[in-house]
């Protein structure tokens, strides 16, 4: 028989494959999918939090200090931690410069962002989190955590921007009120 902590936590599991899935089908400009998807294991997540304490130690003061160093005592606290992140592949709508180039070719010998994927990214997400919101599941977005997965290429060399999503089940959720 089971304890009920760790039947929440298990769930935290399930929880965490049905938000990677819920990413993978979300709509997708032309239907083109640079998205790609991870649920940490525990020896990366300890590789997330020390890189995610590099990062905030290379600053002196500050809140980007505090927010690195907030944010990887949350990832200590999670059960599961879901990244979502996105591959940085220009799509070739014309007329749209929503990334600030004249067009997709001048962005991508610029090397620029093309919004399409940042607005793929964010609906991808959006998605997963309502799965783990559906479910109860706290949860919280962090481009902290992103960062430190770009960093490490846990998503691969071409994925260059990435959000976090720690998930947790207890009593009071460790992703508000933290100070």
């Amino acid at each position: 028989m089971k304890n009920n902590r760790k039947w929440e936590i298990d769930a935290t599991k399930r929880v965490a494959e049905i938000m990677c899935a819920s990413a993978r089908t979300a709509p997708k400009a032309k239907g083109i999918d640079n998205i790609e998807t991870l649920i940490l294991s525990e020896e990366q997540k300890e590789l997330v939090i020390a890189e995610m304490e590099r990062i905030a130690m290379e600053e002196k003061v500050g809140t980007m200090k505090k927010t690195f160093l907030r944010d990887a005592n949350n990832l200590e606290e999670s059960h599961q931690v879901v990244i979502i992140g996105t591959r940085l592949k220009t799509i070739d709508i014309p007329y749209c410069n929503y990334c600030g180039f004249e067009n997709c070719s001048a962005n991508k010998k610029a090397g620029g962002v093309c919004f399409f994927n940042s607005n793929d990214l964010g609906i991808a997400v959006g998605s997963a989190v309502s799965i783990a919101g559906l479910n109860h599941i706290d949860n919280r977005i962090m481009y902290t955590v992103g960062r430190a997965i770009i960093n490490l290429k846990l998503l691969g060399e071409d994925v260059k921007l990435a959000l976090g999503i720690p998930l947790s089940v207890t009593g009071k959720s460790p992703f508000f009120d933290r100070g």
